[in-house]
């Protein structure tokens, strides 16, 4: 392999890491209504929630959860302030006696 295919691979695969990493949405920079609706059409989806921080949101009914998980409610900070959504996580079983 030449020098030249070295560094053509090399880029390709930069620009390719590089796109993923951007794929995902950012809900600090949707507003309340996109996420919900994004979250809707696609039944699931990962949002980047902060600098270093993301999450997979799900909608309220429906079957993204693996068992035993549930949706549970969860807020998000978006551009018009927060926003209630869904992820998935396992149920709380500490009822009252």
């Amino acid at each position: 392999m030449t020098i030249r295919n070295i560094t053509l691979c090399a880029a390709a695969v930069l620009i390719a890491a590089t796109s993923v990493a951007e794929a995902r949405p950012d809900a600090r920079k949707m507003t309340c209504e996109q996420a919900q609706g994004l979250i809707s059409s696609r039944h699931a989806a990962v949002l980047t929630t902060g600098q270093n921080t993301y999450d997979r949101y799900v909608r309220q009914y429906g079957t993204e959860c693996d068992f035993p998980e549930v949706p549970v409610p969860a807020y998000v900070r978006t551009l018009d302030g927060t926003c209630p959504l869904y992820r998935c996580d396992e149920p709380s079983n500490s009822f009252p006696n």
